[in-house]
């Protein structure tokens, strides 16, 4: 989170390209017959009947033997965007999942108890000829915030976990695992990080830095307070705002305070997946629609621009360019969802689109100079002057066209 700049008030995250097209904004008569397709998901296992299938409508009936209530998910070939799920399925119970699915490489994946990464993935292709993208606009845009609903869900059943391992080791004194743990751990929370900033003083209370905390007279608790104990400042050091001494009012936390800090983390990680699974959070995206989705994918590269491209970010661990990697995910996700339809709006409108893709594309490729979220990034104290100004330019020169998106959309 950035220093004092203004909430975000709209809800997005994610990575991925032309997601509409996936998943159902296609006329019936225009699909193909791709048949129905069984799928055995019990408590280690996800076994589709076949790993092909035709392109247009594609059914999955899945049957859920686990001993806890499951998810199926059809992902897209980066593994990480949800083309089609279905969910709260319970023991012994079966759920349908009907998508219209264009030929290319998918996974699928079970997720028993709706939290990590899953079980039994496995690649998926669909073959035959690409489907035109038809229907009205009403369903084109409720199948993006569907969409976009999907994936928020994905990654708050991810970050539990993640959160959970990272706060274990934390409290129980294991630093160094801690300290791997801590970039990682991050990434899901931060291509969605609009979604708790929403909620009040959630997200000030998992993400707040020490001088926002005390810039606002808030309790400073969460990811950034655990993330001083775990690199502990010089003696001499200055806190972010590079006035304030990082000793002043500060010690590294007792036992005791370690297990109070991590347990509230888990906590207010809980409360964000408890509302991203509640009928508030569904009608609350149904109330914004579409446009939450652009205005999302401008606030989190507005994310990167405010915090992560100046190091203000993770002060104390400098992984400020994971951070900065998965704000432009979740950018790039809330973009994909409505590219499609946005292009729609005539020629300036194709053009924009176009242009805000080769701005995605360029700020990714500059990034990947110094890492990738698989493999980690160099400490952002490595950066040049040089660097950081190639990183600054590509953040502008996505940010001028992406501005434009939701007045697009709206035309």
């Amino acid at each position: 989170m950035s220093s004092l700049r203004p909430r975000a008030l709209a809800a997005t995250a994610g990575i991925a390209l032309s997601a509409l097209a996936l998943a159902g904004c296609v006329a019936k008569a225009d699909t193909a017959a791709g048949g129905s397709l069984s799928v055995a998901a019990d408590d280690s296992s996800c076994a589709v009947s076949t790993d092909t299938a035709a392109s247009g409508t594609v059914t999955f009936e899945v049957e859920n033997s686990s001993s806890k209530v499951n998810e199926f998910y059809l992902l897209a070939s980066d593994g990480l965007r949800i083309v089609g799920e279905v969910e709260n399925i319970a023991p012994g119970a079966s759920r349908t999942l009907t998508v219209v699915a264009q030929p290319g490489d998918y996974f699928t994946v079970c997720k028993p108890g709706m939290i990590g990464d899953g079980v039994g993935k496995t690649a998926f292709t669909v073959t035959g000829d690409a489907v035109a993208a038809t229907g009205d606009d009403a369903e084109q845009m409720t199948q993006a915030v569907d969409l976009y609903a999907a994936f928020v869900k994905e990654q708050v059943s991810q970050l539990v976990p993640q959160v959970q391992a990272f706060v274990d080791a934390y409290e129980s004194g294991d630093d160094e695992t801690a300290r791997s743990l801590f970039a990682s751990t991050r990434v899901s929370y931060e291509r969605i990080e609009p979604i708790a900033e929403a909620l009040g003083d959630l997200d000030p209370r998992i993400d707040y830095r020490e001088v926002d905390a005390v810039a606002e007279g808030l309790d400073w608790t969460g990811f950034h307070r655990i993330e001083k104990d775990l690199w502990v400042p010089a003696k001499d050091a200055l806190n972010s705002d590079d006035v304030t001494p990082a000793w002043q009012d500060w010690n590294p936390s007792t036992t005791e305070e370690r297990k109070s800090f991590g347990d509230q983390l888990v906590t207010d990680i809980q409360e964000l997946y408890d509302y991203v699974h509640s009928d508030d959070f569904s009608s609350t995206l149904e109330a914004q629609g579409v446009a939450s989705l652009s205005n999302g994918a401008i606030a989190l590269l507005d994310e990167v621009a405010t915090g992560k491209i100046s190091g203000e970010e993770d002060w104390w661990s400098h992984t400020d360019l994971s951070d900065f990697a998965a704000n432009v995910e979740g950018s790039k996700m809330a973009f994909s969802l409505v590219q499609d339809y946005a292009a729609t709006k005539g020629d300036d409108a194709k053009k924009l689109v176009s242009e805000i893709a080769d701005g995605y594309a360029n700020l990714e490729s500059a990034l990947a100079t110094y890492g990738s979220l698989d493999e980690g990034f160099v400490s952002y104290l490595e950066l040049t002057d040089a660097d950081r100004k190639t990183l600054t330019d590509e953040v502008n020169a996505l940010a001028e066209p992406l501005s434009q998106l939701t007045s697009t959309i709206l035309e």
